[in-house]
């Protein structure tokens, strides 16, 4: 990404300012669409649209998807339909011109793509907006390169060239049968090596890695992941060829996802940026404040029934941070390593029993070594047969037993019931251990008060 001095978006300001239309064009000329979209976000709406409407219509198409979300409705939000249409969508790929069209208002939808000359891509976007948006048939684009599996070598080079004068980039060249069925991949290389071959069958590769239309992007992102794809077709039900997916369309959706469950994690909830209004801001961020506000005032009522032991026994009050954070800390860093399991596909749902005996065996460990130190410090600063010094050991090996596989549930759980389980590393877990951790401790050291009584057992 380039990086503008302030004096130079002062320059582009000025320009915008006094409409030096031929200056504006020298500036522009040779950016890269998203580097242009960086200086439009630096510009006011106005100064933008200046520039804007002297970029070629194919870059502006681009810069306009390299935007911001919020840069981009902006942008549009005074802009005429016919104009969204014929200086964007007609010169967007399809599975951007979905993108674009989806962030429009419903009631504007039908009104923008009515307005497009191009009826065979009008029909292609309003196939692709029937899929889901999480899908492979709504990510989508359906500008391919595609042969037939019987033509010759001069027949399949000639209609390549006749596809590919529409076509930006050309990743792959698939190839069907009579019935559109994905057949396999001509590699490029074959039209130098075998010239002269009967028919484009007899050197394809077969059975290329395809998903299908309903397939999650998740799925799909392993896939390309996987296979160190840059382009993958997508089949209906039947096989028949219906679209491709690029790398570039990926790498946009992990991004996005990575941000969502990044948010989350820290206690967000929705998507949120660092220009968004500050109501918008509040209201991502409040209801997980008030969530853990009520969870500290569940912890101040359990503590409040043990008054009684904590004026018996005053040291124990001292170890409560130790309790609550060390419970925190060990139900993340449980519910971490399934999240990214699940994730990159290295946990499947079907062996969560495996991964929780082994989390149950390194909680164990953990467990053990965490409440054998605490003990031999208690012994030192307290005295061996102090109830705190027994109770705090105990109420640790517990809690991070209950904290190591409550940890592993909850994002287990939540994806079987087919929600984002990354909400298990954010503050749901750390509030549920809060609480059930001030439980253990104080449910032990009460039994151990009223085992022993006094300070000493």
């Amino acid at each position: 990404m380039k990086e503008f001095a302030p004096d130079y978006i002062l320059k582009l300001k000025n320009i915008a300012d006094i409409g030096d239309t031929e200056q504006a064009r020298e500036e522009l000329k040779n950016l890269h669409p998203a580097d242009i979209a960086e200086l439009f976000h630096e510009l006011e709406i106005n100064e933008a649209e200046f520039f804007d409407h002297l970029l070629d219509e194919d870059i502006a198409a681009d810069v306009l998807m390299e935007m911001d979300e919020d840069d981009r409705k902006k942008l549009l939000a005074n802009m005429p339909k016919e104009d969204i249409a014929k200086q964007f969508l007609e010169h967007l790929d399809t599975d951007d011109a979905v993108d674009l069209i989806q962030e429009l208002d419903e009631e504007v939808r039908d009104e923008v793509i009515s307005h497009i000359d191009n009826v065979e891509q009008a029909g292609d976007i309003i196939d692709l907006l029937k899929y889901d948006d999480d899908t492979a048939g709504g990510m989508m684009g359906t500008e391919m390169i595609v042969v037939n599996e019987n033509w010759s070598m001069p027949e399949c080079v000639k209609e390549m060239r006749n596809q590919a004068e529409d076509m930006d980039e050309i990743y792959n060249v698939y190839v069907v049968d009579n019935d559109n069925r994905l057949k396999g991949v001509f590699p490029l290389k074959k039209m130098i090596t075998h010239p002269s071959v009967s028919k484009i069958k007899h050197v394809m590769q077969p059975e290329p890695i395809s998903v299908k239309t309903d397939t999650p992007i998740d799925d799909v992102a392993l896939d390309f992941e996987k296979y160190d794809l840059v382009a993958m077709p997508v089949v209906d039900s039947i096989g028949r060829l219906v679209g491709r997916i690029t790398v570039d369309d990926i790498m946009d959706s992990v991004r996005e996802q990575s941000e969502r469950d990044y948010q989350l994690a820290s206690g967000l909830s929705g998507d949120v940026e660092t220009d968004d209004s500050t109501f918008t801001q509040t209201k991502a961020r409040l209801p997980w404040l008030l969530i853990g506000m009520v969870g500290g005032l569940a912890n101040s009522v359990i503590l409040g029934n043990f008054e009684a032991g904590f004026a018996t026994n005053p040291a124990m009050a001292l170890f409560i941070p130790l309790i609550g954070g060390t419970g925190g800390n060990v139900g993340i860093q449980s519910s971490a390593i399934v999240v990214q399991g699940l994730a990159n596909g290295t946990l499947d749902i079907k062996h969560s029993s495996k991964q929780l005996g082994k989390e149950i065996v390194v909680a164990l460990i953990n467990a053990l070594v965490i409440s054998a130190l605490v003990f031999v410090y208690n012994c030192f600063r307290l005295d061996p047969w102090n109830i705190t010094t027994a109770a705090v050991s105990l109420s640790l090996f517990a809690v991070v037993i209950f904290a190591s596989v409550f940890g592993t549930l909850v994002p287990l759980t939540l994806e079987k019931l087919n929600i984002d389980p990354a909400l298990a590393t954010g503050p749901f877990i750390t509030i549920t251990n809060d609480i059930i951790g001030m439980l253990i401790y104080m449910t032990i050291s009460w039994s151990l008060l009223i085992a022993f009584g006094g300070t000493s057992m």
